[in-house]
């Protein structure tokens, strides 16, 4: 397990090359950090905030080497048109000129009024751009990561399945690392529910 580990890290370092860097370090974030700041008052079923988890889904991307500009800005961003109740999606679009292209991309993991998860995560599937996948696979390895302060045992298991029949489909097609960590995760919090149940027969 650990030799796997270092395989990995080795790969996503060899992702992050010089030029990767020099791109990394060209890309301005800030006007899209102050837009999800409107996330900090948003409670987490896990605790924290929506803010933190916005944080928390670009990390894992430049962890995963990926450094597209849109891509990460839309990871800051990713939450609030679903989440703030009267979100000006134009705020996301002029933000600088990434913009339309980043609000584009956040339409695509945004759901829509009234549909239902199971067919948000389908048309994801079925139509969702590479971005797209990317992005709701480190999306969910954040959530996934927050189960472990969860206490609603309900929640855990319909969310690990909901992660097995959906996300794993998604995240073999784009990203096998990405692929194994989901399949780790589910692994250990379902273990985790198998000790809970144990112990509170």
């Amino acid at each position: 397990m650990a030799k796997q580990k270092y395989e990995m890290k080795t790969e996503r370092s060899q992702k992050m090359n010089d030029e990767g860097l020099l791109q990394l370090r060209t890309t301005v974030l800030a006007p899209y950090m102050q837009l999800s700041t409107a996330l900090i008052g948003k409670a987490r079923h896990a605790g924290g905030n929506m803010f933190r988890h916005q944080m928390d889904t670009l990390a894992i991307l430049i962890d995963y080497g990926y450094i597209d500009p849109v891509l990460l800005k839309a990871s800051l961003v990713h939450d609030t048109i679903e989440d703030i109740k009267g979100f000006d999606p134009k705020l996301i679009e002029e933000a600088d000129s990434d913009g339309p292209e980043v609000l584009k991309l956040v339409l695509e993991v945004t759901k829509h009024e009234g549909e239902e998860k199971r067919n948000f995560l389908m048309r994801i599937i079925e139509t969702g751009s590479q971005k797209a996948k990317i992005l709701k696979c480190a999306d969910r390895i954040s959530n996934m990561i927050s189960l472990g302060y969860v206490t609603d045992t309900e929640f855990i298991e319909r969310y690990c399945n909901e992660t097995e029949f959906f996300l794993l489909p998604i995240a073999i097609e784009v990203d096998f690392n990405m692929y194994q960590e989901l399949i780790n995760l589910i692994i250990t919090r379902r273990k985790f529910l198998e000790d809970w149940k144990k112990i509170n027969k």
